[in-house]
């Protein structure tokens, strides 16, 4: 698509229109609709290859460029990169009916894909089929949102299936090293985000090997970085517990 513009305006082609409505007005952007879902889905960081231009318009196919007193009133800055970015975040992508159901279509595949690499059936340890995610989640209603990534929005659906057909996070295999002194309180501490201690080796010090739930990795490392003041080790051995043999139908 190709538009015309008044030679004291900006002339575009193949534009793909990022719209938000702020403070009563609505603001354009002129981007490249393929960058437009690799940005939100953090997988392009450099603004400039996204946006075709970093005007702010009122109508990108009139090329009807936003006053800067409208900007400053409704986004609090006239900084167009910053603006660009809000609106990036949160405006709506204008597609056809037929380019949004390709793309929402698209996008439960590639959730229910992260949903099957991440989780385990918890009875047999092994990895759901793709197909079988995509069934789950739709007998759940889940809706597909355009504008949040696809990690985020797997997320929520293992939490929702957790609840309809408990589906379990794979479990990540670590190697904790603790200091003698600490050992005996820490492991106390760290009891609760333990799932299963697979080994024990104390000799001048405490080294366990065991599973976690990758939720609570972050929690584990803090703990064992803040308690020993440095001196235990957390190291992970396997990102995911998961039995060999056949995928689970």
């Amino acid at each position: 698509m190709s538009i015309f513009t008044p030679t004291n305006q900006i002339r575009l082609t193949n534009v793909a229109v990022v719209r938000m409505k702020k403070g009563g007005k609505r603001f354009e952007i002129a981007c490249y609709k393929n960058k437009v879902v690799n940005w939100r889905a953090g997988a392009e960081k450099d603004l400039d290859e996204v946006l075709q231009t970093q005007s702010v318009f009122v109508n990108v196919s009139k090329g009807q460029v936003a006053k800067k007193e409208d900007l400053t009133k409704s986004f609090g800055t006239d900084d167009l990169t910053e603006i660009c970015k809000q609106i990036l975040a949160k405006g709506e992508l204008q597609v056809s009916d037929k380019e949004r159901h390709s793309q929402l279509e698209t996008m439960f595949r590639d959730i229910a894909t992260i949903v099957a690499e991440k989780c385990v059936n918890p009875e047999t340890k092994r990895p759901y089929t793709v197909s079988l995610i995509e069934g789950a989640m739709k007998e759940i209603h889940y809706s597909v949102k355009a504008n949040k990534s696809t990690k985020q929005q797997a997320l929520e659906v293992i939490r929702q299936l957790k609840e309809s057909m408990g589906i379990q996070r794979a479990h990540m295999r670590l190697r904790l090293v603790l200091p003698a002194k600490e050992a005996k309180r820490l492991k106390e501490k760290l009891k609760p985000l333990l799932q299963v201690v697979e080994s024990e080796d104390f000799d001048e010090q405490l080294e366990m090997v065991c599973l976690v739930d990758p939720g609570c990795f972050r929690e584990i490392d803090e703990l064992i970085r803040s308690e020993t003041r440095g001196r235990g080790s957390l190291e992970v051995v396997s990102l995911k517990d998961v039995e060999e043999g056949e995928e689970k139908f």
